[in-house]
C-alpha cells in the first residue's frame, strides 16, 4: 500500500513540474516539439511504414509459418524461442525499432508463441536499422562513414549475446511444461509449406480488407511512434532548461572520471537516456573526448535506446502478458555488451592511426556507406514528408469508411 502510494506521489510530482516546465519555457518546447515532428515526418514514417504492412500481409498469409519451420533448428537450440522469431529478429533489424515489439506482439496474440518465449523473443529483436547506424549516425553526426561499420557490429553483436543470454530466462518455469525439444534436424520444405497453406485458408478476409487492415493497423503504431518522440523531445530539453540534467550529468561524470572518460561526456550520456539520437548527435560533439570515446559513448546509448523508444515498446506490448522489465534489463545488458565489442573491435575494423600516426588495418567501405548514403538519406528528406502525407489521407479515406460501415450496420 506504501509503495503504491509513493508512487502515486512521484508520478503527480513529475507531471506537474513537466507542464509548469512547458508554461515557464513556451518558445524553447514548440521548438523541441516541432524538432520531434520533422524526424517523426520526414525520416521515421516513411522508413518504418513499408516494412509494417508487408509483414502484416506476410503473417496474414502464412509465409511467417513457412520461415517459422524452416528456421526451427537454429532458433530453438540458440535463443529457446521457435523458428518464427527468425523473422522476427530479421523484420527487427531491416525495419528498426519498435517493430520487433509489434511483430512479437502480433505472434503471440496469435499463440504462435509463449508468453516466456515472447519476453525472450522481444528482448533481442529491438535495435537500429543499418540505415540509421550508417547514414545518420556515422555520416549525419560524426561525418566519418568508416565508423557505421564498427558501430554496426558492435550493436548486432551485442544484440545477438543479449538473445543467448535470454535463453536461460525462466528456464526452471518451463521444466514443468512440455516443451520442442531442441534439434539438428534440417526443416522439411514440405513440411513448411503445408503450415503456410493452412494458415492462409484460415485467413477468411478477402484481400482488399487485409489490405486495408494492414494499412490502418501500421499507421495507428505509426501515430504512437510519433507522439512519443515528440513526447520525449520536449521532456529531454524541459529537464535541461530545468538544470534538472546538469544536476545528473554531474553525478555521472564522477564515473566517467573513473574510467578516464572526460566529464563532458556526462550531459550527452544523460540525453541519450532519454533519446538516443540527440545523445548520439551530443556525443559526436564533445572535442575533449577521442574518437573511441565517442565511439564506446555512443554504441552504449544506442544499445539503451532511450526511455522514449522504450516507452514505445512498453505501450505496443501491454496489450498482451508480455512483461517489460526482462526488456528493460537486456537494454542495459545490450549496452555493456555494445561498449565491450566497440573496444575489442576498434583497431581489427576501424581504419584509422595507430598511436605513432601510422594507418592501421585499411577495412574497405563501399560506396553505400559514404556519397550514396548522405544521397539516400538527403532523398528521404526531401520525399519522406509527401510520402507520409499522402500515407496520411489513406488512413484517413479507409478510417471514415470504416466508421460509416460501422454506423449503417
Amino acid at each position: 500500500m506504501l509503495k503504491s502510494k509513493s508512487k502515486t506521489i512521484v508520478l503527480a510530482i513529475t507531471v506537474t513540474m513537466m507542464a509548469v516546465g512547458l508554461v515557464i519555457f513556451p518558445q524553447e518546447s514548440f521548438d523541441a516539439s516541432k524538432g520531434g515532428l520533422n524526424m517523426w515526418w520526414k525520416i521515421v514514417f516513411p522508413s518504418l511504414l513499408p516494412f509494417l504492412i508487408f509483414s502484416e500481409l506476410l503473417i496474414s498469409f502464412g509465409v511467417v509459418k513457412f520461415i517459422g519451420v524452416i528456421l526451427e533448428p537454429f532458433m530453438r537450440p540458440l535463443f529457446r524461442v521457435p523458428g518464427v522469431g527468425g523473422f522476427v529478429w530479421a523484420m527487427g533489424l531491416a525495419s528498426g525499432f519498435p517493430a520487433g515489439a509489434k511483430f512479437t506482439v502480433r505472434l503471440r496474440q496469435e499463440k504462435q508463441v509463449s508468453q516466456i518465449e515472447a519476453e525472450r523473443l522481444v528482448c533481442f529483436t529491438n535495435s537500429s536499422n543499418p540505415l540509421f547506424l550508417f547514414v545518420a549516425v556515422a555520416v549525419g553526426f560524426f561525418h566519418n562513414p568508416h565508423l557505421g561499420i564498427i558501430l554496426a557490429l558492435a550493436h548486432y553483436l551485442g544484440n545477438l549475446c543479449v538473445g543467448i543470454l535470454m535463453r536461460f530466462y525462466r528456464r526452471k518455469e518451463e521444466k514443468g511444461k512440455l516443451q520442442p525439444k531442441s534439434t539438428a534436424k534440417l526443416p522439411s520444405i514440405r513440411q513448411a509449406f503445408s503450415q503456410m497453406h493452412r494458415t492462409r485458408l484460415k485467413e477468411t478476409r478477402p484481400f482488399g480488407t487485409l489490405l486495408g487492415d494492414a494499412v490502418l493497423s501500421s499507421i495507428q503504431t505509426l501515430l504512437m511512434i510519433g507522439g512519443f518522440i515528440i513526447l520525449f523531445s520536449v521532456v529531454n530539453r524541459l529537464l535541461f532548461h530545468m538544470n534538472i540534467t546538469s544536476l545528473l550529468a554531474t553525478g555521472i561524470g564522477g564515473i566517467l572520471h573513473l574510467m578516464k572518460f572526460p566529464d563532458s561526456l556526462s550531459l550527452p550520456f544523460i540525453s541519450g537516456m532519454f533519446e538516443m539520437t540527440l545523445g548520439s548527435k551530443l556525443t559526436s560533439k564533445i572535442e575533449n573526448a577521442t574518437l573511441l570515446q565517442q565511439t564506446i559513448m555512443t554504441s552504449f546509448i544506442l544499445a539503451f535506446n532511450g526511455f522514449s523508444i522504450q516507452a514505445q515498446v512498453a505501450s505496443i506490448i501491454a496489450t498482451t502478458d508480455i512483461r517489460f522489465m526482462p526488456f528493460f534489463l537486456a537494454r542495459i545488458a545490450h549496452g555493456f555488451f555494445a561498449a565491450i565489442f566497440t573496444v575489442i573491435l576498434w583497431e581489427p575494423f576501424y581504419r584509422g592511426t595507430d598511436y605513432n600516426g601510422n594507418v592501421i588495418n585499411d577495412f574497405p567501405v563501399n560506396g553505400f556507406t559514404g556519397e550514396r548514403a548522405h544521397s539516400l538519406y538527403q532523398y528521404m528528406l526531401d520525399f519522406g514528408p509527401l510520402l507520409t502525407l499522402a500515407f496520411l489521407m489513406i488512413y484517413i479515406i479507409l478510417f471514415a469508411k470504416r466508421l460509416i460501415s460501422d454506423f449503417h450496420k
